[in-house]
């Protein structure tokens, strides 16, 4: 072998060590398939030179692929649109069935583990270079790496759904019972997800606030159930038991490893922003954000619904009153967020549904 085609050689390993090195920094920093395949488009893309790629996962029914991710080294697209094999162009068709398909221009790879569950592709324009053999064995690598990937984390988010739903399904039994401080109106998380989204929280933070949403009284499961139902104003004794709810809550769903992000939301959404709020006396930018959203939500649905030891308002006079403490109780950023959504006809129609 002569030095020029040993120089190639060293290249071409150097590169699938670097791409293996890169699929396993991505794989170990993702948490959630959705996200494995947005950003998996970008780095084929930036590594094999493609001017565009894209992530098909099988649909279980096996009569549909489903578009995860895409990405035209402008706008990466994700979503889980379901598309019809009628509807693929035939290389596509012929890909998703779990063939590997190679030209100048379009190189698709199966993702097949125990069987097929899906494509890798990318393309590159005609004013481009043509593809060559050695990009189809780095798009080999990446598929091989990414295919047990996204079946660990299908798998995990499988046990997630599982978690979630015992926990929704303890939820639904204290409804059940009557009068359960757990009983939110299913539009309590969907109001909350529209402020952290005016706020530009971000996908994972909003994620975390819509757990905490549906975890966040799941500690009064230990409540005495005269305490829970009780119609009168609580002693101080009883108070005291109902102010560890956040603290219950957090010690019960802590061994859930997805769930640790949320425990410093629950536990802290009854910090107040001028630091006099419990368990902790934090303020301001110390009580985490996700907490300071919940925190209005939370005030806002307990002044519109019927308490017997203080007045019901109505929603404008929620509002009046979220404003009245803001800067003190609330955060005033988050205060403004509320009320600017509540001029919204969809919002208004939320506020409504919070109402029991």
């Amino acid at each position: 072998m002569n030095t020029k085609n040993s120089s190639i050689h060293t290249k071409k390993y150097k590169l699938v060590l670097s791409a293996v090195h890169m699929v396993y920094r991505l794989v170990n920093s993702t948490y959630n398939v959705r996200e494995l395949c947005l950003r998996l488009t970008r780095l084929l893309c930036q590594f094999i030179h493609a001017s565009s790629s894209s992530v098909y996962l099988l649909d279980p029914s096996r009569e549909k692929v489903v578009l995860m991710a895409s990405f035209n080294n402008k706008i990466n697209i994700v979503g889980e649109k379901k598309i019809d094999f009628a509807d693929l162009s035939p290389r596509e068709r012929e890909v998703a069935l779990g063939a590997s398909v190679f030209d100048e221009r379009f190189i698709g790879i199966p993702l097949v583990s125990d069987d097929n569950i899906g494509a890798l592709f990318i393309w590159r324009k005609r004013s481009e270079p043509a593809f060559e053999d050695f990009d189809q064995e780095m798009l080999n690598v990446f598929a091989e790496q990414a295919v047990t990937a996204i079946k660990n984390l299908q798998l995990l988010e499988q046990q997630q759904k599982v978690i979630l739903g015992s926990i929704k399904f303890i939820g639904r039994m204290f409804e059940k019972q009557g009068k359960a401080v757990t009983a939110h109106a299913p539009a309590y998380c969907k109001i909350m997800k529209l402020v952290a989204e005016k706020l530009n929280m971000g996908r994972a933070p909003i994620e975390s606030l819509e757990y905490a949403g549906l975890l966040h009284d799941t500690g009064a499961i230990d409540v005495p159930y005269d305490i829970l139902s009780k119609t009168s104003r609580l002693t101080s004794d009883e108070f005291k038991i109902i102010r560890n709810n956040p603290a219950r809550c957090v010690e019960l769903i802590r061994p859930v490893e997805f769930l640790r992000p949320v425990l410093p939301i629950i536990l802290y959404h009854h910090e107040k922003y001028d630091g006099t709020g419990y368990p902790s006396g934090l303020k301001k930018e110390q009580i985490p954000l996700g907490a300071r959203v919940m925190a209005v939500v939370d005030a806002f649905e307990a002044m519109i619904n019927v308490r017997p030891y203080k007045k019901t308002l109505s929603i404008d006079g929620a509002l009046l009153e979220l404003r009245r403490n803001s800067g003190t109780q609330f955060d005033p950023r988050i205060v403004e967020a509320f009320c600017e959504l509540a001029e919204q006809k969809k919002f208004r129609k939320y506020l409504r549904m919070i109402k029991r």
